[in-house]
């Protein structure tokens, strides 16, 4: 097959070269955004008196043609073309003759990459922020379900202080309403056009570089033509925070894992999210929360290897570039495939709340609560600490728990304890108290999911 580039040279090149060096196989999924490019392309062209605006016509409708044949499958990517731009163009010249070979005046395939991986990406962001919002909406309903549910709070993975299940879940909210910030400021610097920097130095022609931008729905043009074409900043940053969110939905379910465990058996997840053993038939692995947690480390294999590719190349286009693709698409499927699993397990998530408050009781969690009781007293810190140890230990001693003390074993350690220390340390009254702004009270709890749920309203559209 003759090369579009063909001229210099023969453009015959080995067939395992040939297959080396494209890119038809990952980068056609953008057929859609270098189509619709093309099109502002060709009515710039005309606006400009470049070409005229009959041909342009010709072009825009052309190009229609085979947007509409990809989309309802009578006309396949021809995956013998080195990418999906030549392939384009190869059409469009098969079927309109020499006016397909005036769409290519004026630019070059190295802003016209540029340009559909912008869009492409920003496409694709505006789908995950759509999903972020969906997860969003399921984590504040559970939360708002479980605002007084009480439950261990951790630190070291030992039990440290009582506190609402709500308010665990609204920790992820607050991690996800940053990933949304970060995927939206990402955007913001995404969302700037390369076309008309052609291959490096710009063009002869007049062109209307913004017209093509305007149309296209970027907000700027990229002020610097060798930087336009060699720019991959924001598939990095973009990349970027596809690891901080992966983070943050690996941590989720990590914890999923541990509390759907014989263990701990705070949750259960459902049979749709789960599967069983091969030989152990008593087997219910949470399998879906692990392969989340799993594929977080791909995505950050995507992250390193694009930073990793650009961190020596001089300008402007090395052919290195075209390994930006790959990883940045397999980071956003991963990342959407995640989101898409893990919002309906947490959806149909069943919690086991006595099993949360036995949990929490048995740990000693409001051995501060009672410290701070003594306090209350007039009793020193350290003392009041002091004695609420030795209360625990003697509760552990005796196979006991500090709310089946009697007012006399109190007593003992302190004549400052009365009868009012049994509703000190009711663990309902220890999470009730707290009730500094962003604390784990079901009033501070409902706080939160009212900020989160004003956030997604006016953040997320």
């Amino acid at each position: 097959m003759a090369k579009m580039w063909a001229g210099r040279t023969t453009g015959e090149t080995d067939r395992m070269a040939d297959d080396f060096n494209s890119s038809i196989h990952f980068d056609s999924r953008m057929y859609r955004e270098d189509i619709t490019g093309s099109m502002a392309h060709a009515a710039m062209l005309a606006a400009k008196n470049i070409i005229g605006k009959e041909d342009a016509d010709t072009l825009i409708a052309g190009l229609e043609g085979i947007l509409n044949d990809l989309d309802n499958g009578t006309l396949a990517i021809d995956m013998n073309c080195e990418d999906i731009h030549m392939f384009v163009e190869q059409v469009l010249t098969e079927r309109l003759g020499d006016v397909g070979k005036k769409l290519h005046t004026a630019r070059s395939r190295n802003d016209q990459v540029a340009l559909d991986l912008r869009m492409y990406l920003r496409g694709a962001s505006e789908g995950i922020l759509a999903q972020l919002r969906e997860l969003l909406e399921v984590i504040v309903d559970q939360a708002e379900q479980h605002k007084s549910t009480i439950m261990p709070g951790y630190t070291h993975l030992q039990r440290a202080q009582p506190i609402t299940f709500g308010h665990h879940l609204m920790a992820y909210a607050m991690m996800l309403l940053r990933d949304v910030d970060r995927l939206k400021d990402t955007v913001g610097r995404m969302n700037v056009s390369p076309i008309g920097c052609c291959a490096l130095a710009g063009t002869t022609y007049d062109t209307d570089r913004w017209f093509e931008a305007k149309k296209l729905g970027f907000d700027d043009i990229s002020r610097n033509s060798l930087d336009g074409v060699s720019d991959r900043d924001f598939c990095a940053e973009f990349m970027s925070f596809c690891s901080i969110l992966m983070m943050h939905l690996s941590r989720l379910s990590e914890e999923i894992i541990l509390w759907s465990s014989w263990e701990f058996k705070f949750v259960e997840l459902s049979d749709a999210y789960t599967t069983g053993s091969s030989i152990m038939p008593q087997k219910k692995n949470s399998d879906m929360a692990e392969l989340i947690r799993g594929k977080t480390g791909r995505v950050y294999g995507d992250l390193i290897a694009l930073l990793t590719t650009l961190k020596g190349l001089p300008l402007a286009y090395n052919k290195d570039m075209q390994e930006d693709k790959e990883s940045v698409f397999d980071a956003v499927d991963t990342v959407v495939q995640c989101l898409q699993v893990l919002t309906p397990m947490l959806a149909t998530m069943t919690v086991l709340a006595d099993n949360m408050k036995q949990a929490a009781q048995k740990g000693f969690i409001n051995a501060t609560d009672l410290a701070d009781y003594l306090v209350k007293k007039g009793m020193p810190f350290r003392t009041a600490y002091k004695i609420a140890g030795q209360l625990v230990a003697k509760c552990i001693a005796e196979g006991k728990v500090l709310e089946s003390l009697t007012l006399e074993e109190y007593r003992e350690c302190s004549d400052l304890i009365e009868e009012d220390v049994f509703s000190e340390i009711d663990l309902a009254t220890c999470v009730a108290k707290r009730i500094s702004e962003g604390g784990t009270s079901p009033e501070s709890v409902m706080a939160q999911i009212a900020y989160v749920k004003e956030k997604i309203a006016i953040v997320i559209y």
